[in-house]
């Protein structure tokens, strides 16, 4: 697998959102708020466990049955040299700070473990893995009729948009990061356009992200050039809830949670006027992580249209890595594998032609680390080659 160097992030200014409780159901302290993406090493594994504790959500709630996921786990434990070493499973995972790290094969489990505290009814962050999720759900929207085509344009749905930049920019466009729309994706830089954006999504008052993406410039035809765009992800959302009528948390319990057979409800974080976060933050368990690939590789149970699965994973555009393409927020490699990553090593890696799903649960001390992915990479093929 090749994974990127650059991941987007939807929420540069998650420090402007107001802290809930402070401490987990037996009394330690969690981490606060303002420090989301600086939170210690010591201080992630609690914070990413219980942030329904820290920041407003909205519950995604599961449904009345839990679908089991059967049992094929590997006779034995996978060894494979890394930069001239032996390595396993156990030192990947403490290599990498992998609190949960599950293996589908053929819709089974062939590997399933926890570290740091996590369990197997515990919810854990998923950052920007979030965007597939949003991305799956257009789809689920099109099978049901909400939307007509990924052709149609964005205005159609929000009509606030109209006389702008994003006149003639298609849904498609919005989830391959193909809109033309002029952006600076800085997160160190407080006057990038993220930065500034993602103040407004947390202040107050009615959509003024609306008003700021409206006054953006154009800068290539759309569908020509892919420029990640963290406003856009919170835009598919926006056009989800005009499209649907509900909020994203109970149209992804509708299409996806309940169909699934989630172990668990998942929470989804929201900003001040209780809108979900179109591109990041959902919590939910290791299995139903797990469950939402296998969901994905299945083409969605009839949920999602027919061939849904092999077009939103193939790639649309070359993305500004250079090596890597991107389809429906999903970014994708040469040999067809592809995968929604999130900071801090969260993972869901699909192998359509091998039928495995790879599932990591992580609390990296860098919110991009690029040793760390050259580590998970590695153990993504040893993985792989032994379950052929």
């Amino acid at each position: 697998m090749k994974i990127f160097s650059r991941l987007g992030w939807c929420a540069a200014s998650l420090v402007l959102l107001v802290a809930c409780a402070g401490h987990t159901p037996d009394g330690k302290a969690l981490p606060d708020a303002p420090r989301f993406l600086f939170w210690s090493a010591d201080e992630q594994p609690l914070g990413y466990r219980f942030i329904e504790r820290i920041f407003p959500t909205r519950i995604v709630q599961r449904g009345e049955t839990t679908k089991p996921l059967a049992l094929r786990l590997m006779k034995h434990d996978v060894r494979y040299r890394y930069k001239g070493e032996t390595w396993s499973t156990d030192r990947f995972m403490k290599n990498n700070r992998i609190a949960g790290l599950l293996v589908l094969k053929d819709g089974k489990i062939a590997l399933e473990r926890y570290a740091m505290g996590l369990t197997m009814t515990d919810r854990w962050e998923s950052f920007s893995v979030t965007k597939s999720i949003t991305s799956t759900l257009i789809g689920a929207a099109i099978k049901d009729g909400y939307i007509h085509s990924l052709d149609d344009d964005v205005t159609a749905y929000v009509p606030e948009l109209r006389g702008s930049a994003y006149e003639g920019v298609s849904i498609r466009n919005l989830i391959t990061m193909t809109s033309g729309v002029a952006w600076r994706e800085r997160y160190t830089d407080p006057t990038s356009d993220v930065a500034r954006f993602s103040q407004l999504i947390y202040g107050v008052g009615k959509r003024p992200e609306l008003k700021f993406l409206k006054h953006l410039p154009r800068a290539h035809k759309p569908g020509t050039v892919f420029n990640y765009n963290t406003g856009e992800t919170s835009l598919a959302g926006f056009l989800l809830e005009r499209a649907t009528g509900k909020t994203l948390s109970a149209y992804l319990s509708e299409k996806i949670w309940v169909p699934m057979g989630a172990d668990r409800d998942a929470v989804w974080m929201i900003d001040r006027r209780g809108h979900e976060i179109g591109g990041c933050c959902l919590s939910m368990t290791l299995r139903d992580y797990g469950r939402f690939g296998q969901f994905v590789l299945d083409d969605g149970h009839g949920v999602l249209p027919k061939g849904w699965t092999k077009d939103a994973l193939r790639k649309h555009i070359d993305s500004d890595n250079g090596r890597l393409g991107y389809g429906y927020m999903w970014w994708t490699n040469k040999d067809g594998t592809a995968a929604a990553l999130g900071f801090f090593g969260q993972t869901i890696y699909l192998d359509p032609r091998n039928k495995i799903v790879i599932v990591t649960n992580a609390a990296w001390r860098k919110a991009a680390d690029m040793k760390a992915f050259d580590a998970e990479e590695a153990y993504i093929a040893a993985i792989t080659k032994a379950l052929k």
